[in-house]
């Protein structure tokens, strides 16, 4: 025998009908330390590779005789080929009777693996048994590798379209827990020590906070004294260490980390599996043994029973996993820490609603809502300032994305605050806005709407500059959108006459950015429609109108929104 088959043994079913034969042959392979399933009919041999599959215990090799009476052997082998799950045992035919050239090339192109003559010498049959089974396991192992390929490359793409840290994390869980079989958990530790933590189990299984920090203080420890190195490395950690409950429920149990980072003092990345995981699909088994059923976090570790427990994971396709996701990890850290930079400069430029200047005659609300974590920040701003002829209100968007889109919107916002005091008219102002953004941000364009209240004679001008117009809501409960349109600002072009109109002292005048009810494959006229209505449908006040607004439209938005109301005081 050879060294495999020492490891494991080899399990021979042989199909015979004579029990005499049945028993010397299976003789012969006990004596070279096989192990041997004899049965006496082809129904029965089929009967019983359905047992054993469904136990994942399929036998390495079937000698069958050709000559059997309720079907033949070379029938047995077709229908053992047809079947997927049996498709890759081999199968070697022998006789005593159809010997002939002709009766072995039928063998042959049955299915079967080889032809042997019997009687024949123990050497012989041994021999054969062998080949087979070396056959059978090199196209197991090729198998296995293009899986695995497969597995990887399909994680690899999945990591790198993550759109934050959060999703990389689980993307590189999920994908680890099917290079391996077993469950997975991937911590992305930022430099500042921020943790992100992935996992192809539920996350309500999952133990707690603390458990966590812990695990991440460890894993920072380890990744301290790995000589800084790039690229990745794994290790063993001790139950009595690791925290339980990662891997199953409340379960300690050793853990294997695989590390990785993509530059000195960036982002550790760090999957954690049981210490002795199952062996991916087809590694340590015959080809044709039971496939693996996808782990979840109830299951034990998938795969063969007899021979995962003696296999440690082969650590390089996580280990390729581990880099892959430190690489795509680096500019979502970067990604993030601008949009970060970028929030932070808008919520210290836009006054928040609790520290609005206070205006005579005229009530107001604001909100600002940031764009969901996956998405970028952007330039939405909102503005009410006191001019010598009213109230000067303004809502407005820097078109894009990133820090650049907030930094011109902070210029924006100090524009009118600037202007405004020499000069009130809403068209005007646009105007120098235009031109402000023409002189120094020639690539920008941005969108604005400016309303000037008289709160005393209840007269509003506006002017827009390719902005959603506003919606006036009635105290009857009828909302209508001010007819008033103009050119994006950053453009040069001549601006129309600001549009006028009165309102009682119970209308509402709402001002939104797009980011509100825009979504992407759905006309906007259609959106600004059901704004209309929704707003109609909206409880009186100010309050009531812009959180039932954001209710209905504002959640896990693609963009940022901005949002001012008013009403006469």
């Amino acid at each position: 025998m050879d060294g495999y088959d020492k490891q494991f043994g080899t399990t021979v079913m042989v199909v015979d009908d004579i029990s005499a034969s049945r028993y010397a042959m299976g003789a012969v392979l006990r004596r070279a330390g096989h192990d041997v399933v004899p049965v006496a009919s082809a129904g029965e041999a089929l009967s019983e590779l359905d047992v054993r599959l469904r136990a994942g215990a399929l036998p390495d090799v079937a000698l069958v005789d050709v000559g059997l009476p309720d079907m033949n052997g070379f029938e047995l082998c077709r229908r053992v080929k047809s079947r997927p799950s049996t498709a890759a045992l081999p199968v070697v035919h022998f006789s005593a009777m159809a010997v002939d050239a002709v009766d072995r090339c039928r063998g042959l192109d049955a299915g079967a693996d080889a032809y042997l003559t019997v009687p024949a010498e123990p050497s012989e049959i041994q021999a054969v048994v062998r080949a087979a089974v070396r056959g059978a396991r090199r196209g197991a192992a090729a198998e296995t590798v293009a899986h695995r390929l497969s597995v990887l490359s399909e994680a690899i793409v999945a990591v790198q379209t993550a759109r934050c840290l959060g999703e990389l994390a689980d993307a590189a869980a999920a994908g680890a827990a099917r290079l391996i079989g077993a469950p997975a958990v991937v911590f992305v530790i930022g430099p500042d020590g921020d943790t992100h933590c992935g996992t192809s189990r539920s996350r309500l299984a999952l133990p707690d906070a603390s458990a966590h920090e812990s695990a991440a203080r460890l894993i920072t420890r380890i990744a301290e004294g790995s000589d800084g190195r790039n690229g990745g490395h794994s290790t063993v950690v001790p139950a009595p260490l690791w925290p339980a409950g990662f891997f199953r429920p409340g379960v300690n149990e050793d853990a294997r980390l695989i590390l990785a980072s993509a530059q000195e003092s960036r982002a550790q990345v760090c999957i954690a599996t049981p210490a002795r995981a199952a062996s991916p699909r087809g590694v340590g088994r015959s080809r044709h043994a039971a496939p693996p059923r996808a782990a979840t976090s109830h299951d034990e570790p998938a795969g063969d029973r007899r021979h995962d427990a003696a296999l440690p994971l082969a650590p390089l396709p996580a280990e390729r996993l581990a880099q892959a996701t430190a690489l795509a990890a680096e500019p979502l850290l970067m990604y993030q820490a601008e949009r970060d930079i970028a929030l932070t400069l808008q919520h210290s430029f836009l006054p928040q609603p609790h520290r609005l200047p206070h205006l005579p005659g005229v009530d107001l609300v604001v909100r600002y809502v940031p764009a969901s974590r996956q998405t970028e920040i952007g330039g939405d701003f909102y503005a009410a300032l006191r001019t010598e002829e009213g109230v000067l209100t303004a809502v407005g968007d820097v078109v894009g994305h990133s820090l650049e889109a907030a930094t011109v919107m902070v210029e924006m916002r100090h524009a009118l605050r600037a202007h405004c005091v020499e000069e009130s008219d809403p068209r005007a102002l646009a105007e120098r806005l235009d031109r402000m953004l023409q002189h120094y941000h020639p690539e920008v364009t941005a969108t604005v709407c400016l309303a000037l209240v008289d709160p005393g004679a209840g007269r509003v001008r506006i002017a827009n500059a390719g902005h959603i117009a506003p919606l006036v809501v009635r105290e009857g409960g009828d909302a209508e959108y001010v007819p008033v349109c103009g050119p994006l600002l950053g453009l040069g072009l001549d601006r129309p006459e600001p549009s006028e109109l009165e309102l009682a002292p119970q209308d509402r005048l709402l001002m939104v950015t797009d980011g509100l009810i825009e979504t992407r494959g759905i006309d906007l006229t259609a959106s600004m429609e059901q704004l209309r209505t929704a707003a109609t449908d909206a409880p009186a006040g100010l309050d009531a109108l812009c959180d039932t607004l954001l209710g209905c439209f504002g959640r896990d938005r693609e963009d940022d929104i901005a949002m001012l109301a008013l009403r006469l005081g």
